[in-house]
């Protein structure tokens, strides 16, 4: 491969030949060219690493670059209003680094062939000024020993770029980043290497790899919805598939319709710290399932990650404590509203935020709950409330003095508590990805009402499959509509960028 070799006055920087900027008028032939782009800079970090540990002498410092897509616009377009996405707000030149192209295919195609329609420019696909980290050239299942290192004389950082993480934030999803004079407008909410980052994260927190996650989620705080789902998911294959092209399971075990058993992967050595289950469908439109235990550092770590795969929706089924008398255990709480006392967002998102229902989610779910259990209209307000959903940081509030806390929930009209929707509603609006949340009561604490051991098991054996019957159907209900519909123009602040 040709190279081109910079003088330092520390070390020679060797990379590959400039790529010429190209302008495209298809979202496909951009994507391509993308993709190969990609696939150049990766495999020549690839290569010169493999080089240097097979005992080669390191020529100098070895650095790729990530591609970019950029578009300007010298005027105010006049575009379909009713879109979420798809569309430059203003004036000017934006740009964003593009990785993992094959795994966005979909989505890159869908944004860039929306921006082409709504301005009918062409977009430009180039290299940025972003080195690509050694770290995220490689593949997700790619294995290097440890032992790599002492074959290597310099240290690693001295030979390639590795993750940047003064540049690996949140500012353009926050609404505070403001692009330096004569620099680019971002066109995306994330940026290459913040995408690369989650992707990791990912990886090892859930045990699969992000080619396997879905564009509908399911978040849980119980194991014992992911062993009813996967009872389901197992179901579906063995009868095969009923529209679903395959089931996932932590180790990247993968069963196929028409099997009983996986046939792909390998047992996870341990279980991760979120197991997550995915059953497939063409173009990532299944489900995705994820145990993301209990509290909302959970919830957050989990959604900040997986918030870089832009699904399309997201919701929370678990257990609460029911705070009004009238309920009674195995009720359904619908939320309608957040009192937000879980503080993990709070330097990104300040509780002064409302985060607002979502007609569509909210729609979709009370249709869900009255299809599965008979009840309808009138009548669903039986055992299903609707209101505010309090989420705390604290399990044990109990032992404290309550006088505080239930001041504030009662002045908050809430109806029920738990520790993760709030967190997990609020990452949705914070990063643009539809959400919503539907609880089951599991005690009432104010009240004097907690399970014992038996009267627990009886509960979980009696709800736990309803409740998720009502969230899958929910999501087929969602599946069912175009993305256009789905993602609501609430979550768009006043200055967007045009990728959704």
């Amino acid at each position: 491969m040709a190279k081109r070799i910079l003088s330092s006055s520390i070390l020679n920087v060797i990379s590959p030949e400039p790529f010429e900027p190209a302008s495209f008028t298809t979202a496909d032939e951009a994507v391509d060219a993308i993709a190969s782009l990609y696939e150049r800079n990766t495999s020549f970090l690839r290569t010169a690493f493999e080089k240097i540990i097979q005992g080669g002498a390191a020529e100098g410092r070895y650095r790729a670059f990530y591609p970019e897509i950029r578009l300007g616009t010298v005027r105010y377009d006049h575009v379909d209003s009713r879109l979420p996405y798809g569309f430059l707000s203003e004036p000017g030149e934006y740009s964003t680094t593009i990785t993992r192209p094959l795994l966005f295919k979909h989505y890159l195609k869908t944004q860039i062939g929306q921006l082409l329609k709504n301005h009918g420019l062409p977009v430009i696909v180039a290299e940025s000024s972003t080195p690509i980290p050694l770290h995220f050239a490689f593949g997700e299942g790619a294995h290097i020993e440890a032992s790599v290192g002492s074959t290597i004389e310099a240290p690693l950082r001295d030979l390639f770029d590795t993750p940047d993480l003064s540049t690996t934030d949140d500012e353009i999803a926050n609404g505070e980043y403001e692009p330096p004079p004569g620099t680019p407008k971002p066109l995306a909410p994330f940026t290459a290497q913040r995408i690369d980052y989650s992707l990791a994260r990912l990886s090892h927190y859930t045990a699969t790899k992000a080619e396997h996650f879905q564009n509908f989620v399911l978040f849980t705080n119980y194991q014992f919805y992911i062993d009813e789902f996967c009872a389901w998911a197992r179901r579906q294959m063995a009868e095969g598939g009923n529209g679903y092209t395959a089931f996932v399971e932590p180790g990247n075990l993968v069963t196929y319709p028409g099997e009983d058993a996986p046939s792909e992967g390998s047992p996870a050595q341990r279980l991760p710290q979120m197991p997550t289950y995915h059953i497939k469908r063409k173009g990532h439109a299944g489900i995705t399932m994820v145990n993301i235990g209990v509290g909302p550092s959970n919830a957050k770590t989990i959604t900040d990650h997986i918030a870089v795969l832009r699904p399309h929706a997201w919701l929370m089924l678990g257990h609460c404590a029911g705070l009004r008398n009238s309920q009674r255990l195995g009720d359904y709480v619908l939320a309608h509203a957040y009192m937000r006392e879980d503080h993990v967002l709070d330097d990104d998102l300040p509780v002064w935020v409302p985060i607002p229902a979502l007609a569509e989610i909210q729609q979709a779910l009370q249709d869900a709950v009255a299809e599965v259990t008979g009840y309808d209209g009138y009548e669903l307000k039986r055992i299903m409330r609707t209101g505010t959903v309090a989420t705390i940081d604290n399990r044990n509030w109990e032992l404290r003095d309550q006088s505080g806390p239930v001041k504030r929930l009662s002045q908050a009209r809430a109806i029920a508590l738990d520790m993760e929707s709030a967190t997990i509603a609020a990452n949705g609006f914070r990063f643009r990805v539809p959400y919503g949340t539907l609880l089951c009561v599991s005690d009432k604490p104010l009240h004097g009402e907690l399970k014992l051991p038996g009267m627990a098991t009886a509960f979980y054996k009696s709800q736990v499959s309803q409740h998720l019957k009502i969230g899958l159907l929910a999501l087929e209900k969602l599946s069912a509509m175009s993305p256009e519909k789905l993602h609501s123009r609430k979550l768009r602040s006043f200055f967007e960028t045009a990728f959704q």
